[in-house]
């Protein structure tokens, strides 16, 4: 163990001390030890909290940590995140240093019912210090900001620091820092991140990760001893003291965190800072009630004030989702879940699917910001399709492809919300046509029937009724636009291949021997386009091999109601409701809720870790949890057959499965394991979840109307 430095000054107040220094003109500063120290992944994806100003002029986002603290920071672009926490330890001046979330019980509040503004409120188990913390992004400038409170009880006080971890330019490990006068300053190539504080920190110090930096200092005896001045390229951890103790004077505190250049970033925290919190606070409420102002108030079908908020957040979340260099790049989630946490650089899922934005801009149509929804369809066609008139499985918020799948509703689902809009001038024609020969010339072994390489849960091949659903839908879609600009020989080619692969819908994905029911029930798929046969397949995601296909199904047909394909009461549509219900329904205390497929093993371990890559099949290691987003396809389903009631419980279950900050997930816990969690709350998915969120608006909407609003009337009148 290398020399402690400072001791002595540590055992006062900590109002008492200086920052050090950094090294004079000429001179290099000293270095922390133990570069590159240890690399942790990203913290879980189960946030409390989603924030960016609503101005464009702010390009930063920030997430809320249910466990306390700022989770992953996401600058210049909602798809490279750049910092991985800031959070906050406690000292009892006892020599004990505590990480302020693991000593507390931590609960996060909306502040303001129209903004995302959040504060959370860190409640000492033992009863000895509260610490409130306020969060907002400066609407002018790329700075994330922090006012604490800490209040101690008398004669007791305590110590607090903030630790700030970056990931500059969305890389854990290749950060360097240094203090420089006040500031914290730390850099990647071009991009830099500086911290500042009001009142001026009291130390500071520069170390890498479970080596030398400040949290491992403080967990040794309680106190600050390294202050060190740089740390120079590795798994950089910055540590301020605050001047922050407890009593009367020494309470309230204000950190400003500003992104920019190695040249801008600490002026740029310094200039927010100077704001003041409360002002600028306040502009970024302001900013989110001028948006809400510009739309829709919340449908009359929200029964309760749970509901009303959880709308508003929904459709703040979904706007806070996009991109603000890149128009109309609306992520999934500003997360990274379980094994995808330990990517570096990052990936999912801060990426864009074509699917989801689908998802996202039908429920911003709902909500009434079709502006919005443009955006997200100009985005789609003029930079993430391909030349081909493909899309391509998931992109950057650029347009770069990530992942190299093909799923055909992806590509099929623009062509619809084209027609949502209403656009049919030459330029959106010219896409559609694009991705509507892409669709009708897509051929596999030379067979051209609409088998799809990955259906919409993104790991099995074969002819899907979901995807089927989609481009059926979206040829009967392409053909209109294509009459609107004179081109009749294509809808008529359009039109002739919808209603050939409507007709044989059922043919390919209904089976009649499954063991499920002596009914006709739809499959999740089928490898062959044969429902009968007893082919099997690998489920993936631990989950079984060679099983048969007629004992997977999903929810996922409903697609063909939801989309006018086929009508709510066909036969063999009520059938496998039934099927559905008893293979992956989920009774909780909270509600209904169901599995999105037969043995899926896409989330926690059995024992509630986090799931991971590359796990053997048939070890069902994993399990897949319920998905609240799938109440929401079952609610519009129930207005398409005309029980509206069953619609209005669906949306009352989707409500009751947010989490704190009205953060809706990808996923609720089922009632495995037993007595760990409680069936129907949030796992440790993606949270906040687009897609969810983007469901319950456009449930709440649909309810309201008492219809499925979204639902292609030339495709239902064709097909009705």
């Amino acid at each position: 163990m290398y020399a402690r430095l400072g001791r002595a000054l540590a055992t006062g107040m900590l109002g008492l001390l200086t920052v050090v220094q950094p090294a004079q003109a000429g001179r290099a500063a000293p270095q922390a030890p133990g570069a590159p120290g240890t690399d942790e992944q990203y913290l879980p994806a189960d946030k409390s909290g989603f924030g960016t100003s609503a101005t464009t002029a702010s390009p930063v986002w920030f997430t809320v940590q249910k466990e306390g603290g700022l989770g992953e920071i996401y600058y210049p672009t909602i798809g490279s995140p750049s910092a991985r926490t800031l959070d906050f330890v406690i000292a009892d001046r006892h020599g004990h240093a505590v990480r302020a979330g693991a000593a507390a019980d931590v609960r996060t509040d909306l502040t303001d019912p129209r903004s995302l503004s959040y504060r959370q409120t860190f409640t000492d188990r033992a009863g000895r210090w509260r610490l409130t913390a306020a969060y907002a992004t400066d609407p002018a400038r790329a700075t994330v900001l922090i006012d604490l409170t800490l209040t101690t009880t008398p004669g007791h006080p305590h110590d607090l620091y903030a630790v700030y971890d970056p990931a500059l330019a969305n890389t854990r490990g290749d950060d360097s820092g240094r203090t420089r006068g006040d500031a914290l300053l730390a850099t990647d190539g071009p991009t830099a991140g500086a911290l500042v504080g009001s009142p001026a920190f009291a130390a500071t110090s520069n170390g890498f990760r479970g080596v030398s930096d400040g949290w491992t200092d403080l967990l040794t005896d309680g106190r600050l001893d390294w202050r060190h001045p740089a740390a120079n390229t590795g798994n950089l951890v910055q540590t301020a003291a605050l001047r922050l103790a407890g009593p009367p004077g020494h309470r309230h505190a204000t950190l400003a965190l500003g992104f920019g250049t190695p040249d801008t970033a600490t002026a740029t925290a310094r200039a927010s800072l100077r704001q003041g919190f409360d002002r600028i606070a306040r502009s970024y409420a302001y900013g989110w009630h001028r948006y809400l102002d510009g739309l829709e108030r919340p449908p009359a079908s929200l029964s309760d004030p749970h509901q009303r908020q959880l709308y508003q957040v929904s459709v703040m979340v979904l706007a806070a989702g996009e991109d603000k260099t890149h128009r109309g790049a609306y992520v999934a989630a500003p997360a990274m879940p379980w094994a995808f946490g330990r990517d570096d650089p990052s990936g999912p899922y801060h990426l864009v699917w074509s699917r989801d934005l689908y998802q996202i801009a039908t429920a911003l149509i709902s909500a009434s910001d079709t502006r919005g929804a443009g955006r997200a369809l100009d985005f789609l066609f003029g930079t993430q399709q391909k030349p081909d008139g493909s899309f391509p499985q998931n992109s950057q918020v650029d347009g770069t492809p990530v992942w190299g799948g093909l799923q055909l509703d992806e590509v099929a689902l623009p062509i619809v919300l084209a027609s949502q809009l209403g656009r049919t001038d030459p330029r959106t024609w010219d896409h559609v046509r694009r991705a509507a020969d892409f669709l009708t010339g897509f051929t596999q072994d030379g067979d051209r029937a609409p088998w799809t390489p990955q259906d919409r849960w993104e790991n099995q091949s074969g002819y899907s009724p979901a995807t089927l659903a989609a481009e059926i839908a979206g040829l009967v879609c392409a053909a209109d636009i294509a009459r609107a600009n004179g081109d009749t020989a294509a809808a008529r080619r359009y039109l002739a291949t919808a209603d050939d692969w409507q007709a044989h819908v059922k043919t390919w994905t209904v089976t009649t021997t499954g063991p499920y029911a002596p009914k006709p029930y739809f499959l999740r798929l089928t490898k062959d386009g044969h429902p009968d046969a007893g082919t099997t397949y690998t489920i993936g995601d631990s989950g079984p091999a060679d099983v048969d296909q007629r004992r997977v199904v999903d929810p996922g047909f409903l697609e063909l109601v939801r989309l006018g394909v086929l009508p709510a009461d066909d036969p063999a549509v009520v059938n496998t409701l039934r099927v559905v219900d008893t293979q992956l329904g989920v009774a909780t205390p909270r509600g209904f809720f169901w599995h999105r497929a037969s043995f899926d093993g896409y989330g926690e371990k059995t024992d509630g870790s986090q799931w991971d890559y590359g796990l053997p099949d048939n070890s069902r290691i994993t399990r897949g949890r319920a998905w609240p987003l799938l109440n929401g396809e079952r609610g519009e389903y129930a207005l398409a057959a005309g029980r509206p009631g069953t619609a209005r419980t669906q949306l009352t279950t989707m409500a009751r499965a947010a989490g704190p900050g009205y953060m809706l997930p990808e996923q609720v816990w089922d009632k495995q394991p037993p007595g760990s969690f409680t069936p129907g709350t949030p796992t440790f998915s993606a949270t906040p979840l687009a897609w969810t969120h983007a469901q319950f608006i456009r449930l709440a909407w649909n309810v309201h109307a008492g219809r499925v609003a979204e639902q292609p009337r030339i495709v239902a009148r064709r097909y009705g």
